[in-house]
Parts: structure tokens; sequence; C-alpha cells
């Protein structure tokens, strides 16, 4: 999961790592840039999930709060890059002597966190390594050890940077190792750390990447996740401990399955006789009627899907169970031009097909994957299932 900035930021101050003074926006007005008692001029970012906002439009200055509150007008629902900025952060315009590159990331091939840091920063660390190598340091960091000072020294040393500054730096990078492990962060970045006229490192800029599996153990950060753009259904389906995929928007098939390699089986099957799949739903195991019922009403409540492909095999999830749950969801749908596919092997096979044939419900149960992707086929092109 990718943090805003200003979510990022907000991690960097809870570890004392100096950030600038600003306000996040989220409406048009001057009032909370007036209330936040910013110093000007200021800079005002747009809050996207996306990199490359400047070069888009989406970093702007103003001199008066005035000015400022007329440019969040503007910058306030503007598309960067095919995100649109609901919210803006306004940050007090630092005078700075130097930027520098500062990261840690987990490395799989040295089975360590990664220190990557550069003194030329305020770019893209990818273009630093293309026409400046020898400028990057990456020194891998023992998780027995942590930071040590030969680390500092030759992450220094190696890119030329200004030694006067080393004890500041490995006062930075201690902070950021601790947010590192206590966040479960796959990335931590500073882009730039900015050293001002007085010889403090401020982080004028940041990105983290939090591990998707940490976040039952991460409460502000969950919370930090359910104000991001996502789609309505992901959260919908994430609060009953589903894992809703949007694929293509012109597809207008769903799949549901209980594991993610039988998902992808029957998505490349369907794929394969020139159909489209909108949506994918991971139902994981044990699901009741219930919880089949709620799927289904997920997945129906998407305008484009009119048929859905349940895969079950049935072990801890049973068959009578899924035959129930999507009873239940057709019976409560009141579009007629909804057909539901649903292919079940395992536990109670015959009782779900005897529920599902005295129901009378657009529901076609199919005897394996390959036939049921067929039958999906054969109706959706006039030839009955």
């Amino acid at each position: 999961m990718k943090l805003l900035e200003y979510q990022a930021k907000a991690l960097f101050e809870k570890y004392d790592i100096a950030i600038q003074k600003g306000v996040v926006i989220d409406a048009a007005g001057d009032e909370k840039i007036r209330a936040a008692d910013l110093r000007f001029p200021v800079v005002i970012k747009a809050q996207v999930q996306t990199g490359g906002r400047g070069k888009a439009g989406g970093v702007k200055f103003a001199e008066t709060p005035e000015e400022a509150a007329k440019l969040c007008g503007e910058m306030l629902g503007m598309d960067i890059r095919g995100f649109t900025a609901k919210e803006l952060l306004v940050v007090e315009k630092k005078d700075i002597a130097k930027e520098w590159y500062l990261s840690i990331m987990l490395d799989r091939y040295s089975k360590s966190p990664l220190l990557i840091f550069s003194p030329l920063g305020g770019m893209d660390i990818e273009e630093t390594a293309r026409t400046n190598p020898e400028k990057i340091a990456k020194v891998p960091i023992d998780p027995i050890r942590g930071v040590q000072d030969y680390t500092i020294s030759y992450a220094m040393d190696k890119t030329g940077a200004d030694r006067r500054y080393k004890d500041g730096l490995k006062e930075v990078v201690e902070k950021l190792y601790r947010m590192f492990f206590d966040y479960y962060t796959m990335l931590v970045e500073i882009n730039p750390l900015a050293i001002d006229d007085e010889g403090r490192l401020i982080a004028l800029d940041g990105k983290v990447e939090v591990d998707d599996n940490a976040l039952p153990f991460l409460p502000d950060i969950t919370a930090f996740r359910d104000k991001l753009q996502e789609d309505p259904q992901v959260i919908e389906a994430r609060n009953v401990n589903f894992l809703f995929i949007p694929i293509e928007d012109e597809g207008n098939i769903a799949v549901m399955s209980n594991g993610s390699g039988m998902l992808m089986s029957c998505i490349d099957l369907i794929s394969k006789k020139g159909m489209k799949v909108h949506a994918a739903l991971d139902l994981g195991g044990g699901a009741t009627a219930e919880r089949i019922a709620e799927a289904v009403r997920i997945m129906l409540g998407r305008p484009k899907i009119d048929t859905v492909f349940i895969c079950i095999f049935g072990g801890i999830t049973r068959c009578d169970e899924v035959a129930r749950g999507a009873v239940i969801a057709m019976r409560a749908n009141e579009a007629a031009d909804k057909h539901l596919i649903l292919r079940m092997e395992g536990t109670n096979k015959e009782e779900a097909a005897k529920i599902v044939a005295e129901s009378n419900l657009p529901i076609t149960v199919a005897e394996g994957i390959p036939n049921s992707v067929e039958a999906m086929y054969r109706l959706k092109n006039g030839k009955g299932a």
C-alpha cells in the first residue's frame, strides 16, 4: 500500500524527523490556510499515488493566502496521470542549501534492508543512476547490528557528500530505520532530504509503501488506506473479508472462487473465448450461504456485470452452502438480465445441484471449468446454456 505524501510525513513526524509546517486542504477557500498560520510563500502539492506531479501541474507556489486559495480551487479535482487530486498539501516553502536522496527498501537479493543514499536529491533516483552512478551508494544494513557509524561513513565517502552533516544524517537514518521495521514497510523514501541554511535536515517529500499483509496490525495505516482513492466495491468487499479485484472496465463477467490460482485459471479460459472479465472476487475458505450471498450481491452491484461465474472446490466451503447463497442473492436481485454460472466440486455437491434445480432461477450448473466457460459462451451468444 502506497501512502500519500502527507500520510508519509505524519509518520516521519511521529519519529521526530523534521518536516515543513503545513495543512491538508480538501475544499476550496482560504479558511484552513489562514487558520494554519503558515509563513508565505508556500508550496501546494496535489496528493495522489503517483510520481511526476510537478511535470503534470500538481505542484504550484503561492505568495499570499489569496493566491493560495485561488490555486487550491484550481487544483482540487484535477487529473494527475489518471488520479484525481481530492486533497492538497500546503506547506511553507523552505530556503535550502542542499538536496539529498535517502531511502531504505527491502532488498530480496541481500535479504536485508538496503540503504540508498545520494547527495543529488530532488530528482528521480533512476535518472541519477543513469547520469551519475558514482553519486549513489547502496549499503545493506545488517538486521542484527542495525545502522552503524561505518554505514553512514561509507555512503558519504563513496558519493562525496559533505561530512559535516554526518551526525545529522546518521540520526535521520536511525529514525527511518526504526520506522521501516515498526510499520512493516517495503520502502521508506525522503526525496529530497534538504539541508537548510542552519544545517538542519528536513524531509521535503516522502514516499512510504507498507506491506498489505501487515495492515491488521497497523490501525493508523488502515485508517489512511480507507481515505485513499479506491473502488467502492474494493472497500465494501474488504469490510467483510473478501478480496475484490477490478480487471477490465469494459468487461461484463464477474468471477468468484475460493483461491487465487483457480481465479486466474478461470479468467484465462474466459479470455481465450474472447469474453472479458470485469472483476474477480476471492471468497477465501469456509464461506457460509450468507457470505456467498453477500459476495454475489457485491458483484451484481456493478452495473456492467450481467454474468457471475462461481467456481468452487468444496472442502472447507460446502457446495450446498454455496448453492443456498447463490439462490438467496439471485432471489434478492430484481434485474431479469442477470445470470449465474455455478461450477461446484466436492462436499455435498448433489444436494447443491438439487437446491439450484428447485429454485427455478437463472442459475446454470456446469461440470468442470472448461464446460462452465463453454456454457457461458453459448449463453452470451444466444445459443442457450
